[in-house]
């Protein structure tokens, strides 16, 4: 499936990036499903976003610079408001009135678990699923370690299979907390939530490797036992809770943001139930980085463009990768319902046919 050709998945919210960045007053441009944007913090506090092409001659919202809440185009200088509309053509007489279609896309926007959020739903068109419920966000008993976000070059949706798929992690995770002498995974128990995701639940014994893994999980035994519940939101988001035989509960969050076909913004956070003084936020995101750094170099050997059929033999499968192929009918499902088909890439495994040799004519 190519991302960034089925219209259906504009109608949902991607984290970009951090609150924060937006802070230092500046404009700040991201690509999303290949649709440049440009972001930037209103004097209200409420981010804002348009599309990073300005009417008049394409050029890069972003290469400009802010009046107030509004964008001026460092290109010529026309001037556009939060909603997108130009108020300003400096080359023009005061007094003039400014073509009403002198305008670019506003998009929605929305700040929320510290991070930013965008949809490209066009207007009139509401979004077909709300932003993630992420209740340990708002429960005291747990603090937020922000561990990082940047671009990885691969497709959203590997990433996401990969976050349910147990069977990766005695041969990926050999270094940190698999072991390939136990490669038989147990699978998941899924339960659909709604028509854009599910629930999967699991539990599996994994090494403590290391002072790294020691310091993050809270034990220095040479094996523990995972409990793990994850959640599925469609598209691209993950939420997985583990919970350790010691009652730490350790809470990932994995954002895969598709950039285009081939890229993704990769954010990742985390809650946890117990201390900095008990584990301090930087041995927490050194064992998580570990891990994802693995993840990372295996991924990007992979074809981004994923298959959403599942028997035609394009890709084989086996047991535990059962959660993947819910997905992949899920988005089927999505497309069906939107009208579309899926979009594909011409295969990189086609053979190739060698050119026949050329006959030699005699002089």
């Amino acid at each position: 499936m190519l991302i960034t050709r089925q219209t259906a998945l504009r109608r949902f919210w991607y984290p970009v990036m951090p609150a924060a960045v937006l802070d230092d007053g500046g404009l700040h441009p991201f690509t999303l499903l290949g649709e440049p944007i440009v972001l930037w913090r209103a004097a209200n506090g409420e981010p804002a976003c348009l599309r990073d092409r300005c009417c008049h001659r394409t050029a890069r919202l972003s290469l400009g610079f802010l009046e107030g809440d509004d964008v001026v185009c460092g290109y010529h200088g026309w001037t556009f408001s939060p909603e997108g509309r130009c108020v300003r053509v400096p080359q023009q007489p005061a007094g003039t009135p400014i073509a009403a279609n002198a305008c670019v896309p506003a998009y929605r926007v929305q700040e929320r678990y510290g991070y930013v959020w965008v949809t490209l739903a066009a207007p009139g068109q509401e979004p077909l699923a709300d932003l993630p419920d992420l209740p340990q966000d708002a429960d005291p008993a747990f603090r937020r370690i922000d561990e990082f976000h940047e671009e990885w070059g691969i497709g959203a949706l590997r990433l996401m299979e990969n976050s349910f798929d147990n069977a990766h992690v005695a041969y990926v995770h050999r270094a940190t907390f698999g072991d390939v002498q136990d490669p038989r995974p147990n699978l998941y128990r899924i339960t659909a939530q709604g028509k854009y995701g599910f629930e999967a639940t699991t539990h599996y014994r994994v090494v403590v490797r290391g002072e790294t893994a020691q310091r993050a999980i809270g034990s220095d035994e040479a094996e523990t036992v995972r409990e793990q519940t994850s959640a599925w939101f469609m598209p691209f988001v993950r939420r997985t809770g583990i919970r350790y035989p010691n009652g730490l509960a350790h809470v990932i969050v994995t954002c895969a943001t598709p950039i285009d076909d081939r890229r993704s913004m990769i954010l990742q956070w985390v809650y946890r139930n117990d201390t900095e003084q008990e584990a301090s936020a930087a041995s927490v995101i050194a064992f998580d980085r570990a891990v994802t750094l693995e993840d990372k170099a295996i991924l990007e050997s992979c074809d981004p463009d994923v298959p959403l059929a599942v028997v035609d033999g394009e890709e084989l499968h086996m047991a535990s990768d059962r959660p993947g192929l819910v997905m992949r009918g899920m988005f089927m499902s999505l497309l069906a319902e939107a009208g579309e088909t899926e979009q594909r890439a011409p295969s990189p495994w086609a053979p190739v046919t060698p050119p026949r040799a050329v006959e030699q004519q005699p002089a």
